[in-house]
């Protein structure tokens, strides 16, 4: 029988931990929990969990600075789908990559439900495996792109590009989440976190360059998708 997959929960309001525990013990998983940051990368390395949901705000170490340490990891600690929960939604930019590799966010207040449906697609997304030798089998390729957010830069095959803000933004942001749908509304709330008034199609001119300049990257290789009617996604379909 094959064993349970495992979610470490990172969360300092311990009743929170603990209906969120219910509904993924209730969905089929193993649950551990720890409600301050201060052990919770030895607590990793030493566990190994399939999932880590880690709160922003924690106390000892916050969710961050533990994001950046865990992606710091070397070797399979490194790897582990992590999945941030905020209150401050001013963090969000953030939360979903730009700075950490996060693979997902949640908002609070959120669902149980939700969150439960975002570890499902979380851990899907991240089970894939990326060679087989199985005769037939397809080989899916690792994702192509290293984003350097102190830099604005982008490395692929041995070869980098620097971006302007905008344009890093916008590839980190899909670039966070492959596969997610993102509207021209909710790219420019997370672009122009100040608010201002731009019309929806300045998102299309600086996805237009933005594919320009990856098409000097990887020619030949589309990663920034159109939906028509919704907006983009990035998804990496491998040279053509």
């Amino acid at each position: 029988m094959q064993q349970p997959q495992c979610i470490l929960i990172v969360e300092d309001e311990q009743r929170l931990a603990a209906l969120v525990a219910d509904y993924l013990k209730a969905a089929g998983y193993q649950v551990d929990q720890l409600y301050t940051g201060e052990t919770v990368l030895d607590w990793v390395r030493a566990h190994r969990p399939d999932l880590i949901l880690l709160d922003l705000m924690l106390p000892g170490k916050d969710g961050l600075t533990l994001c950046r340490e865990i992606r710091a990891a070397p070797g399979e600690p490194g790897r582990i789908p992590v999945i941030m929960t905020t209150a401050r939604v001013e963090e969000i930019d953030r939360l979903i990559g730009l700075e950490l590799g996060a693979d997902d966010y949640v908002c609070k207040p959120y669902s149980p439900r939700e969150l439960v449906a975002r570890v499902k697609a979380v851990l899907r997304r991240t089970a894939a495996p990326l060679v087989t030798d199985a005769p037939g089998a397809a080989a899916v390729a690792a994702d192509p792109l290293t984003l350097d957010p102190d830099a604005l830069r982008v490395q692929a095959q041995g070869r980098a590009i620097e971006l302007t803000a905008v344009e890093f933004a916008l590839l980190a942001t899909l670039h966070a989440a492959p596969g997610r749908i993102f509207s021209r509304e909710r790219l420019m709330d997370r672009i122009y976190t100040d608010r201002r008034i731009v019309a929806d199609r300045t998102i299309d001119s600086h996805i237009k360059k933005l594919r320009r300049r990856l098409e000097e990257l990887l020619p030949g290789r589309e990663l920034v998708h159109s939906v028509y009617g919704v907006g983009y996604r990035y998804e990496d379909r491998g040279a053509e």
